[in-house]
């Protein structure tokens, strides 16, 4: 694919693409013999190849041990024998990544697609669409009012299924700004397609071309979906200039969260690679353990953070200190509140999966097929939230079982602390020191909740407890807290943010897009970035540049594989 323009690293670094679709960075070196492999030189012919770009004598020597050393474990070069030209390489297992990809529109029609659309990025039109969504947001907030037109929709169950497939039609939309800004920034866009991030089902854009163009078209890519959303927002409001109807308006309500939700850099959404791009480094997950290993006092600069340059080391530095505390934060909030998380759930999808059944039962079936997308909206948080639990769980096992080899006291104090922990979370959860759960309350949106009572009897109607003895509400009330009226009780039904990924990815291909890969979640979702560089170790050879492995990277290879953004 070329060099990788515009990178944060202080050596240059050069990208393949396996025929898997895995993205690889290499050194210069590396990269020659890869360019000189082409299945009828030789060994000597290659070393000639080489060391006519290179600018020293590579011999043959050096080109075999490359080649058997380095480019056959990453799956870029078989041997000449091979029974298949198929090789088994290292593939990125990342855990904030898209899984289960599905193509949706090929190549071919992204191209066309993407090449119909490409004149939306002229800098007169961009100037143009930003003006209007300015008046367009100034009208909606400021004059008209964003929430009538929301709870107008939340009465009509048939409405909210319109909103629900014009927030869709607006995912698919995003993907296609991801492509066309590629198009445009004279990268080639690949597949657009879906997959899970996370826990909810996202689309991705595979934009990897991109990492062989400038800082500039990397970014325009980036934030080509958010742009199309834009774009979309100021359709739906002509829509309803022209009809009339608050749906539409609730829809480019809606889109804001989901514009907001991409730019959060925190996960694999657009924001992610915008920040990568910026700081020149596609995978900022595969810094962090570098990065806090360097801030340790006493210790030396990480080689993978020495092969920074200094204000991309800065802008990845800043990254880590402010997302790291802020995920470790969110973990232990969940868990301390977890009791009241699965109670509330449970009773709260127990209650929709009944109402939805008989809404279909009485004939109601709009009313029950917005049941059925408020059910999904309670299954996709449980299922997947247990999905993350456990992958996250068997990987701190692995990663403690790897850090503590050989060294059995270690091991035993780590694992005496973590029964430790876990024994005075559940001794917390056991005697009710966690906050408990909420009463039942009516529904905030009844049309999600078919069936649901809309209203809840007071402690004041249900009974009249005896005098001198406390109320069955009461005694139930969170301590230190006061119990809330009626009116205070009401709580919301969850929604859903659809990614647009890898990143795309999210997570785009673009993993669009959006992944550290180069692909980009969007629900955007966007995923594989390029990874680690590889340098060689080969006698009379200096191979310059190396990358930081990512998970995915054999330990024992200066080159490391991704997956495609």
């Amino acid at each position: 694919m070329g060099e990788y323009k515009g990178s944060g690293f202080t050596e240059p670094k050069y990208l393949v693409r396996r025929g898997d679709g895995q993205v690889i960075q290499l050194s210069r070196l590396l990269y020659l013999v890869v360019s000189g492999i082409d299945g009828t030189r030789d060994a000597e012919a290659v070393s000639h190849f080489v060391s006519a770009r290179y600018g020293a004598e590579v011999t043959v020597g050096n080109v075999c041990y490359l080649v058997e050393n380095k480019l056959t474990p990453l799956g870029v070069v078989v041997a000449a024998d091979a029974d298949s030209d198929e090789a088994d390489g290292p593939r990125s297992d990342l855990l904030l990544a898209l899984k289960g990809h599905r193509v949706i529109f090929g190549d071919r029609q992204v191209a066309r697609i993407a090449a119909a659309l490409a004149w939306l990025h002229r800098p007169l039109v961009v100037a143009v669409v930003l003006a209007a969504t300015l008046a367009m947001d100034v009208w909606l907030f400021a004059i008209h009012g964003a929430m009538s037109p929301v709870l107008r929709v939340l009465e009509q169950p048939v409405w909210m299924l319109i909103v629900f497939f014009l927030t869709v039609a607006s995912l698919v939309f995003h993907e296609f700004g991801h492509a066309s800004a590629c198009r445009y920034s004279g990268a080639t866009p690949g597949k657009i397609g879906c997959g899970i991030f996370l826990i909810w089902p996202s689309m991705y854009t595979d934009v990897t071309d991109v990492y062989r163009i400038g800082r500039g078209g990397r970014l325009r890519t980036g934030l080509g979906g958010v742009y199309f959303n834009v774009i979309f927002m100021l359709v739906l409001t002509a829509a309803y200039t022209v009809t009339g109807q608050p749906l539409f308006l609730a829809a480019v309500y809606l889109a804001h969260f989901e514009v907001l939700e991409q730019l959060m850099p925190a996960v694999r959404l657009d924001g992610y690679y915008i920040l990568g791009d910026l700081a020149g480094v596609p995978d900022l997950y595969g810094k962090v353990k570098p990065i806090l290993l360097s801030m340790v006092p006493g210790r030396p600069v990480h080689p993978e953070v020495a092969d920074l340059k200094r204000s991309a080391r800065v802008v990845v530095t800043v990254w880590v200190v402010t997302m790291i505390p802020l995920l470790l934060a969110e973990v232990g909030y969940v868990l301390w509140n977890l009791p009241r998380l699965l109670t509330t759930s449970l009773r709260s999808l127990a209650d929709q999966l009944t109402g939805t059944y008989a809404a279909f039962g009485d004939g109601h079936f709009g009313a029950g097929a917005v049941g059925v997308i408020g059910s999904l909206m309670l299954v996709f948080p449980m299922a997947g939230g247990a999905y993350l639990a456990v992958r996250l769980g068997s990987r701190l096992v692995r990663s403690a079982v790897r850090a503590t080899h050989g060294n059995t006291p270690l091991r035993l104090l780590i694992a005496a602390v973590a029964v430790a922990g876990a024994m005075v979370l559940a001794g917390a959860w056991w005697q009710g020191e966690t906050p408990r759960p909420l009463p039942p309350a009516p529904p905030a949106a009844p049309a999600l909740q078919p069936g649901v009572p809309t209203q809840r009897p007071t402690s004041s109607t249900a009974h009249t407890p005896r005098p001198g003895t406390p109320s069955a509400q009461d005694s139930s009330a969170p301590r230190g807290t006061t119990r809330p009226g009626p009116a205070a009780d009401a709580t919301s039904s969850p929604t859903v943010h659809s990614p647009s990924a890898a990143s795309t990815g999210t997570p785009s291909a673009s993993a669009g897009g959006d992944t550290t890969g180069p692909v980009k979640t969007s629900p955007k979702p966007s995923a594989g970035s390029p990874s680690p560089t590889a340098t060689s170790a080969a006698p009379s050879v200096s191979a310059t540049g190396s990358v930081p492995p990512t998970a995915s990277s054999p330990p024992a290879s200066d080159a490391g594989s991704t997956a495609p953004r």
